[in-house]
């Protein structure tokens, strides 16, 4: 059974800057893609970053490009995700997830698994 544990978050100020990382076990790691998502309060899953197996291509949604990067240790079975200029809306909780195959020639959110998730929380 996959396990993945999101650690990181905490409560910083706008512009400050933060890294989430996602330890694995009970798969292989490098065998898979991975993505990270997000929960505002109140609001719907938004899926942010998608890293391939390999550690490329990557992929970001728009409210995060440019401030926030995703990476991978396939030797530490651990994901990454570094977020810079942090802003008030970015407050959420964030997950990592297993996605269900290693490539995407186009990625989309395609999660069989996911941790519990680590709070991120920016104020002004």
């Amino acid at each position: 059974q996959p396990q993945l544990v999101e650690s990181g978050g905490g409560s910083v100020q706008a512009g400050e800057s933060l890294k989430l990382s996602c330890t694995t076990s009970g798969f292989t790691f490098s065998f898979y893609a991975m993505s990270w998502v997000r929960q505002a309060p109140g609001k719907e899953l938004e899926w942010i970053s998608y890293i391939d197996k390999s550690g490329s291509p990557t992929w970001y949604a728009d409210s995060v490009k440019g401030r926030f990067t995703i990476s991978r240790d396939n030797a530490k079975n651990t994901l990454y995700l570094q977020l810079n200029d942090l802003k008030t809306e970015d407050t959420a909780m964030y997950y990592c997830a297993k996605q269900r195959a290693g490539y995407y020639s186009r990625p989309y959110f395609d999660s069989d698994y996911r941790g519990q998730g680590t709070r991120v929380t920016v104020s002004s």
